[in-house]
């Protein structure tokens, strides 16, 4: 059987918090396709492949974990659009079940394609600004 190693956490002045990070601007910046630290380089190098460092300031983008999180956030988001408007044109309207899938169902697959991306680059600039998944520079993960 393994011991296992206790070596006591010391604390000094470099593992002292760093300074906070504006997180709507982090947001934003990733929302908008760019980098959440300098908001100039590009976050993406193809639809949903994040770049593995920002070309203008260097910024490390490998320890990003994103992974299902942007998908249900975009579920989420054209689904309180779709189902609402959907309910509205019913009531007032009733159109034919045939034309209702030929306007619903494009405009759903539009809708989650062009939020895909931005709402991805809003969840890297999320976790960049709160220090997540190794984006802390004193305590990077493995």
């Amino acid at each position: 059987m393994e011991s296992v190693s206790t070596h006591p956490i010391v604390w000094t002045p470099d593992s002292a918090p760093a300074a906070k990070r504006d997180v709507w601007s982090a947001m934003k910046r990733g929302f908008r396709g760019r980098c959440p630290r300098c908001g100039e380089g590009k976050l993406f190098r193809a639809f949903l492949k994040v770049e593995d460092h920002c070309s203008v300031c260097g910024q490390d983008f490998t320890p990003h974990r994103a992974d299902d999180l942007p998908a249900y956030l975009v579920i989420i988001i054209v689904g309180h659009i779709m189902v609402p408007l959907a309910l509205m044109i019913e009531t007032n309207y009733a159109p034919a079940v045939a034309l209702q899938l030929a306007i619903y169902l494009p405009a759903t697959l539009i809708a989650s394609l062009l939020l895909l991306q931005p709402v991805k680059g809003t969840v890297v600039g999320l976790q960049w600004a709160l220090r997540m998944h190794g984006f802390d520079e004193q305590n990077p993960e493995p």
